[in-house]
């Protein structure tokens, strides 16, 4: 069908009136309220929307396509009516998605039919502000009607209006539609087009384009359709024309087009690298070297963004190579190595674009100066050695540079290249180095302190055997405390250097380490951080953070200090119980919920590591938890944290923790109820994991409503799938807690289990693909521990009535083509399971199948990983 305007403006002058009379109100005056300043007049206007919307959609959604149609209609009322409508067919959750496309699929087709004309005739308008609204308005039309073989006339007739050269502002308006649809639709949908889209938007980006706008709008409509025409970049002389077109935009008179010209540069980086030899040696090279020396910094960005991409790409390509190499497999790729080529030309330009720091830049504004010290780390894991050499000398003669920036840039560079390169050629040059990098955290510029902070991190964290503990570990130490009360950056990297020197040389299980002398003052020094030295939120969370994980890695000689840490976080979580009453607003009650988190989640690292120990303070700890969980809100955090750490206690505690459950169970039922939330019911879940292997023998008089809330969550069609694999492992963890006195639940159970195991999974749909081996492997941790508990009760044989099914589904999980190593070795280890609980031969026919032998050899053999290999052999035995 070819598109008529004045078709459509027909329709305009001869809108529904009945639909539009319906609509009891004035559209305009509703959408400039939500545009109010005043809170409640904008929640007032929504509501109104939102019940037209319920009520009536179809006249809801013709009268904002006509006030986004109509000429007349203000600017900015008219992009308020085009997002109303977009927001009326969008929505990120999947479900809430499903819901606004059946809405829409149910109006009346000729109404529908109606509300796309509109939107595409709007194209033309005068208004830029609507040309683009409308253009949002189709392409969400279009993910809604495109997948479901509706709509099939909609890419021609924008390819029609894309070829209107007495329009510019049409032609943009269409192709930047263009982009938006390619963006937000899956590239199988659009490939059958990719010929006539592809010639459309080359055209738009062609230099001889005479509307930067256009070329604008068309290069952006490239690089969202980059996916989908794959079969045209396969051959050469379509890649070479596409390849031609980009590379001159990079040097269009546009700053604009030349920024989204390298967007695509290093998008075909990334989708096409294994085309890129030719284009590098040609003109890639020498363009965004060009492109890094960018006055504008947009464009430098991009440029550097470029080298980022293939540094990834190569890392991914070495990390194949390496794998197959331990298989004697060549790689399906080769690396082209194009960062090592390049080096010595992009190295230079990246020392450069470190010293152009902004001194008033805030923490989350990125930058050159910040690309490029990402972009130098990249190339360090990508060139290893090569990158040391030429770096040195820009440290050595920058690092006491008059001016801070060259200081600040040489200590980036020299962190940078701190992982990659082998350890004994970094060494002495780190060894060298620290004593003045410790210096340097007195630094007078607070940006070369907290790059140097960051640096001491990344040292402690990757080459932490270069500190010496006599000579520089003291001074590192007191540098650290003494610069806590520092900017948020600079405290986060100092709880980071000490999270890193705690875990790399603490050790929970030795009687001293080479920290325990400093436990006490950064105990000390991050408590008071915690409980109110910090000025700001973030230093506080690290502050926590630090502290977790020095308790998590404490030698027993330390254990007195970590002690006198959970008295102080219980007067502190106990004092803020007590003021809870006196919060006032939305911002009091998140600072207050945000460190009763953190008290929690100390709790959990405290009561992890004394173990038993714990026991003399658990009745003031569970009360504790209690009291938050019960003054907690529907949506606050607290109640998550609090139940990881009654998690932590009860596992702690094991038998003696049932005093606690009559006043716990309540609230673990309501959380394993929650739907909506459900992490809180997947936390829920787990904790009855934790709650039967503490109690034993004992869960067997809370197996009842264990059993009955799972089921009930399992059979949930809201919650999200992400909780039911837990749930199938939580059966297994019931029934290896009460063995025999798990057969009342034992027909229902299997029969869940034979259900979800049927679930298959297209290959391609790689998020359904991860689901189902997570849901595999919840189904053989509830099999492997339902055969355990019955087994060491004596009650094997009640399993026999549901052997073959149990093997139907090894079969099936084992010879699907990707099972995971995971599931080879759970499923290795159940059939050892059964072998074990059935001695006397009355499993030998199935496992004498074929497969049974080819998956035992497979987990002996280079299929599986060490444990793999031992379970194998144990199964085999």
């Amino acid at each position: 069908m070819r598109f008529s305007f004045n078709l459509v403006r027909q329709r305009l002058s001869q809108l529904d009136s009945q639909s539009v009379v319906r609509v009891k109100m004035d559209v305009n005056a509703v959408l400039a309220a939500t545009l109010s300043p005043a809170q409640h007049e904008r929640e007032a206007a929504t509501a109104q929307l939102q019940s037209l919307l319920a009520s009536n959609p179809s006249a809801y959604l013709v009268s904002l396509s006509h006030a986004l149609a109509a000429e007349s209609t203000p600017s900015h009322i008219r992009n308020a009516a085009g997002l109303a409508i977009k927001n009326a067919l969008t929505a990120r959750e999947a479900a809430r998605q499903e819901e606004y496309a059946s809405r829409w699929k149910g109006l009346d087709p000729a109404t529908r039919e109606q509300l796309k004309q509109e939107a595409l005739a709007t194209l033309a308008a005068s208004d830029r502000g609507a040309r683009n609204v409308s253009g949002q308005v189709v392409a969400a039309i279009a993910a809604v009607e495109l997948p479901a073989g509706m709509w099939s006339g909609l890419i021609g007739q924008l390819l029609e209006l894309a070829s209107r050269a007495d329009n510019a502002h049409l032609r943009q308006a269409t192709l930047q539609t263009i982009g938006y649809i390619c963006e937000g639709i899956k590239p199988e949908i659009l490939a059958a087009q990719s010929n006539e889209i592809l010639t459309a938007v080359v055209q738009g980006a062609r230099k001889e384009e005479p509307s930067a706008d256009v070329q604008l709008a068309a290069i952006n409509a490239l690089y969202n359709s980059l996916e989908f025409v794959r079969e045209n970049f396969s051959r050469e002389g379509e890649r070479n024309y596409i390849m031609q077109v980009v590379c001159e935009a990079t040097q269009s008179p546009s700053s604009d087009v030349q920024v989204s010209a390298f967007a695509c540069l290093v998008r075909i980086m990334h989708l096409y690298y294994d085309y890129m030899k030719f284009y590098m040696e040609r003109a890639l090279f020498g363009l965004t070297v060009l492109g890094m020396k960018h006055a504008d910094e947009n464009v430098a960005l991009q440029a550097v963004e470029f080298w980022s991409t293939v540094c990834d790409e190569e890392i991914e390509l070495a990390l194949e190579a390496e794998e197959a190499a331990e298989y004697s497999e060549a790689p399906e790729r080769e690396s082209s190595h194009f960062a090592r080529v390049a080096l010595p030309e992009i190295l230079p330009v990246l020392l450069l674009l470190l010293t152009k720091q902004d001194e008033d830049a805030s923490d989350d504004e990125w930058n050159v100066s910040m690309a490029a010290g990402t972009c130098l780390a990249l190339l360090a894991q990508c060139v290893g050695d090569g990158i040391v050499s030429p770096i040195i000398p820009f440290v050595e003669s920058n690092i006491k540079n008059a001016d801070w920036h060259y200081r600040e840039a040489a200590v980036m560079a020299f962190g940078s290249i701190l992982d990659g390169p082998e350890e004994k050629i970094l060494a002495p040059l780190v060894a060298q180095a620290l004593p003045t990098l410790i210096g340097m955290m007195s630094d007078p510029s607070l940006h070369v302190r907290d790059t140097t902070a960051w640096t001491l991190g990344r040292v402690s964290d990757v080459l932490v055997k270069t500190i010496k503990l006599d000579s520089d570990l003291p001074p590192m130490v007191n540098a650290l405390v003494g610069s806590l009360d520092q900017s948020a950056r600079i405290v986060s990297n100092c709880c980071w250097t000490i999270m890193n020197l705690a875990e790399q040389l603490g050790d929970s299980s030795a009687e001293t380490c080479p920290m325990s002398a400093y436990y006490d003052t950064l105990a000390s020094a991050l408590l008071r951080l915690a409980e109110g030295g910090a000025t700001d939120s973030t230093s506080r969370n690290s502050a926590y953070e630090a502290l977790s994980t020095l308790v998590t890695h404490a030698p027993t000689d330390t254990l007195p200090i970590v002690s006198k840490l959970v008295l102080a976080i219980l007067d502190r979580a106990e004092s803020l119980l007590g003021v809870q009453g006196q919060l006032v607003g939305a911002d009091d009650r998140n600072n207050y919920d945000e460190m009763q988190v953190n008290n929690c989640s100390m709790l959990t690292s405290v009561t992890r590591r004394l173990g038993r120990e714990i026991q003399p303070l658990a009745d003031r700890i569970m009360n504790l938890l209690l009291q938050l969980i019960q003054t907690a809100g529907k949506q606050s955090p607290v109640i998550e944290d609090a139940f990881l750490a009654i998690g932590a206690l009860s596992a702690a505690l094991e038998a003696d923790f049932q005093k606690y459950l009559p006043a716990f169970l309540p609230f673990l039922s309501n959380a394993l109820g929650v739907r909506e939330e459900y992490q809180l019911c997947s936390i829920a879940v787990g904790l009855i994991g934790d709650v039967c292997r503490a109690l034993g023998e004992a869960s067997a008089a809370y197996a009842q409503p264990f059993m009955e809330g799972l089921l009930s969550a399992l059979q949930s069609p809201v919650l999200h799938r992400s909780v039911k694999p837990p749930i199938l492992s939580c059966f297994g963890d019931l029934a290896l807690a009460i063995g025999p006195s798990f057969e009342p639940f034992l027909d229902t159970t299997m029969k869940v289990l034979q259900q979800a195991g049927l679930m298959r999974a297209d290959p391609s749909n790689y998020d359904l693909v991860d689901y189902v081996n997570t849901l595999r492997e919840g189904i053989l941790e509830a099999y492997t521990g339902i055969v355990g508990g019955l087994k060491t009760g004596g009650k094997a044989d009640v399993l026999l009535p549901y052997i073959a099914d149990i093997f139907t589904f090894l079969h099936l999980a084992l010879t699907d083509q990707d099972r995971t190593e995971s599931i080879l070795r759970s499923a290795i280890g159940l059939l050892g399971d059964l072998a074990e609980a059935f001695p006397n031969g009355q499993l030998k026919e199935p496992l004498s199948s074929p497969w049974v032998g080819e998956l035992l050899r497979a987990g002996r053999t280079k299929m599986g990983g060490a444990e793999t290999k031992k379970v194998a052999k144990w199964a085999r035995e």
